[in-house]
């Protein structure tokens, strides 16, 4: 898998992205799955080779979408992808009343709070529906003390050496993974 030369990105490592799937495995299958800040996409390439029926990738730096592009061509997965090459928001409200996600991914960069707009934005719209799980990678000090104001609940948070995952459910859902 290609992935952008320096810090522009920080692809997952492979040891945190197979923990994270051994966790959503049992129901990646015929899922619709959501890459957000997708950086070389390398998280909706393993949902799409675990049984996603779709992923969508949202990256605002055209060097990485082309990035993103060529491995899911390596991959021969482009024909299960969309890829957007556009801010975060922008592409959220594209896709309000258009789509369903069954996972959201995020790895934002680190200290700027754009998880936290992705959230206030995705606790009222229409791409989230009551069973969607929604996965934020970030820093180990980001601060998530806001969800429940928004309406969602942490069900899990995997914490690695210098980051973490943290997993978010509309609130009152039972727990799935």
């Amino acid at each position: 898998m290609k992935t952008l030369d320096g810090l522009d990105t920080r692809p997952t490592t492979d040891r945190i992205k197979e923990t994270l799937f051994n966790m959503l495995a049992p129901a990646l299958h015929n899922c619709v799955f959501l890459d957000l800040f997708s950086g070389s996409g390398g998280i909706g390439i393993e949902a799409l080779s675990r049984g996603a029926r779709e992923s969508v990738f949202v990256e605002r730096n055209p060097k990485a979408m082309a990035c993103i592009k060529e491995n899911l061509k390596y991959t021969r997965l482009e024909d299960k992808a969309v890829a957007l090459t556009q801010d975060v928001m922008a592409a959220l409200r594209q896709m309000e009343g258009k789509k369903e996600f069954d996972y959201i991914f995020m790895d934002p960069p680190y200290g700027q709070g754009l998880e936290q707009k992705a959230l206030e934005y995705l606790a009222k719209s229409s791409i989230v529906h009551e069973d969607t799980l929604i996965i934020v990678e970030a820093s180990k000090e980001t601060d998530f003390s806001y969800l429940k104001e928004l309406g969602f609940v942490l069900s899990k948070e995997k914490i690695y050496k210098s980051n973490k995952h943290v997993f978010l459910e509309k609130a009152g859902k039972e727990e799935k993974c």
